[in-house]
């Protein structure tokens, strides 16, 4: 299991300090759910929802 600090960021807007998601968050699933980066596609590992990269 990966460390807290590897999915938020910690980034000041207007003044303000505020956490910022790194990575993308499952449709299916929710908020607190991240989708795993592979090479070609994203994937929810507690649903099985993927998104597939675009090709360039």
């Amino acid at each position: 299991m990966a460390a807290i600090h590897e999915y938020y960021e910690v980034v000041e807007v207007k003044g303000k300090v505020k956490a910022r998601r790194k990575r993308k968050v499952c449709p299916r699933c929710g908020a607190g759910v991240f989708l795993a980066e592979h090479k070609d596609r994203y994937s929810c590992g507690k649903c099985g929802y993927t998104e597939f990269r675009k090709k360039s």
